[in-house]
């Protein structure tokens, strides 16, 4: 797949640089510095590079939101026309201080972030784990039962394609449903946080739906 990353964080390098092994055509893009993105395309390999974000989206089939919620304006505005394509993300909508989620109860980030792409199909994913667990998973693909991780959408096809991407990832996808299930999505995200980096064991954390 051709993916456009939107964010140069943990997430957004972390993502990028596990499908860009994993084969697929990645374009990082929004940093501070032109030079980091040069340097996740170069650790990255494959046919990655770095691009500015008009650049990023123009010929994605996915392309990553993966910036604070308070930059998404921002990062969108310079993205450009995402009509048709398939809008991932993995953005909570947090307030600046992460102190607590902005959006809840009667709507969710994805459903917001849906309403200013009305012509995109937006899939929520990988806001369930922290950005730490990412490259254990990914390397410890194939070897036992992999952990789980919820994704959300209205469109089938854009579900697809995110399902295989969380599964290059080394998860195992579980359909959680219409995006409007983002709404329970989202504090779940936060209790995983709250015993990623509270707890005593580190942030390398993912979980397991388990039917006895």
């Amino acid at each position: 797949m051709r993916i456009g990353i939107l964010g140069a964080g943990l997430m957004g390098g972390r993502l990028g640089t596990i499908w860009a092994r994993s084969g697929h055509e990645v374009v990082f893009s929004y940093a501070r510095e032109r030079g980091k993105l040069e340097r996740l395309a170069q650790e990255a390999g494959g046919a990655a590079r770095a691009a500015t974000p008009a650049e990023a989206a123009a010929d994605a089939e996915v392309v990553l939101a993966a910036v604070h919620w308070t930059r998404i304006d921002d990062v969108l505005g310079q993205a450009g026309d995402l009509s048709g394509k398939t809008v991932l993300t993995c953005s909570l909508a947090m307030s600046a201080d992460d102190g607590h989620l902005v959006i809840g109860h009667t709507s969710s980030g994805p459903e917001a972030l849906a309403g200013k792409l009305p012509g995109a199909h937006v899939v929520a994913a990988f806001n369930t784990v922290p950005g730490e667990v990412l490259f254990p998973t990914f390397e410890a693909k194939g070897s036992g039962t992999p952990p789980d991780l919820i994704y959300c959408g209205d469109d089938n096809e854009a579900k697809a394609r995110v399902a295989a991407l969380i599964g290059d990832a080394g998860f195992n996808p579980v359909d959680l449903g219409a995006l409007r299930t983002a709404r329970y999505m989202e504090p779940f995200g936060l209790a995983v946080s709250l015993l990623a980096y509270g707890g005593q064991g580190g942030p390398e954390l993912a979980y397991r739906f388990v039917r006895p």
